[in-house]
Formats: structure tokens, sequence, C-alpha cells
């Protein structure tokens, strides 16, 4: 799980590669899912909002940018 302090630490291509491997993550754990061999499925939800977490910081600079 991410802290969004250490995500304000990182560089904006730092968070696109995180936010790739997130999202490659998450559609592994659908996947997963839906053939029922999810070990932990608690970590569907860590994911998506860490996903939303590094979209959110992305927004943030993408305005103060402007």
């Amino acid at each position: 799980m991410a802290k969004a302090v250490d995500l304000r630490a990182k560089s904006d291509d730092q968070l696109s590669a995180d936010l790739a491997d997130l999202k490659r993550e998450a559609f592994n754990l659908r996947f997963q899912a839906a053939t029922n061999q999810l070990e932990r499925p608690a970590r569907i939800k860590e994911v998506r909002r860490d996903i939303a977490r590094i979209k959110t910081l992305q927004g943030e600079r993408a305005q103060a940018a402007k």
C-alpha cells in the first residue's frame, strides 16, 4: 500500500511507471478472481486505491502546472 507522502517524493516518470504496474496487477487480479484463484481478495481494493492515489497526485500536478 502506497502512502501519499511516499508518492509525492516520486517523479512524474516514476509515478507513470508505478501506475502501469498497478494497472497490470489489477488486470491479473481480476482474472484470478474470475477463475476463483484469488488468495487475497482485499488486494484488489488496495490496488484500486493506490491507482486512485497516483491519478489524484498526477491531476494535482497537472493543475499546478497551468
